[in-house]
C-alpha cells in the first residue's frame, strides 16, 4: 500500500489513496469546483475545507464507478443508518438534482425503516418532507 503526504498551505495532506491503495481518477486534471466546504467552514476548519471540496467532491465523487445517481442514492441510505439528519439536508436535494426522484428517495427511506430502525426513518422522513414539500411541514399541527 502507497502512502503519499504533501503540505499545501502549512497542512500535511494525506491523497485519498494513501489508505485504500486506490489511485485517484487524475491528480492533474483541474477541479470540479466545488466550494459547501469553503462555504460552510472558510478558514475555521481548513483541513475539513480541504477533504470536502477537493478529496471528496472533486475526487470520490468523480470516479467512473457509480454514477452521482447511484452515489447520491448509497449516500443518503449510509446517512439515514448513520442517523445523520443534518447531512440529508444537503444530501436529499443533491440527491434529487442528481437524478433520483422525490417518489424514489420516500420508498427509500420506507425500506429503510426495516433495516436501520423506525426512529432514524421517522427523522430522515422529516428531512424530505421539509425539503420537497417544505409548504406541508407543519400542516399537521395547524390542523389541531
Amino acid at each position: 500500500m502507497h502512502c503519499r503526504y504533501t503540505f499545501r498551505k502549512g497542512l500535511p495532506h494525506v491523497s485519498a489513496w494513501a489508505f485504500t491503495g486506490v489511485m485517484p481518477l487524475d491528480t492533474d486534471s483541474p477541479t470540479t469546483g466545488w466550494t459547501g466546504g469553503q462555504r460552510a467552514f472558510g478558514d475555521f476548519a481548513p483541513g475539513l475545507v480541504h477533504y470536502t471540496d477537493q478529496v471528496l467532491f472533486d475526487e470520490v465523487w468523480e470516479r467512473p464507478g457509480l454514477s452521482k445517481r447511484d452515489r447520491s442514492l448509497v449516500t443518503v441510505a449510509a446517512l439515514i443508518a448513520g442517523g445523520n439528519i443534518d447531512q440529508l439536508r444537503f444530501h436529499l436535494p443533491f440527491a434529487h438534482d442528481n437524478g433520483v426522484t422525490e417518489q424514489e428517495l420516500i420508498e427509500a427511506i420506507t425500506h429503510l425503516a426495516f433495516y436501520t430502525g423506525w426512529p432514524k426513518a421517522m427523522s430522515a422522513m422529516n428531512a424530505a418532507k421539509s425539503a420537497f414539500a417544505p409548504d406541508r411541514v407543519n400542516e399537521d399541527d395547524q390542523n389541531d
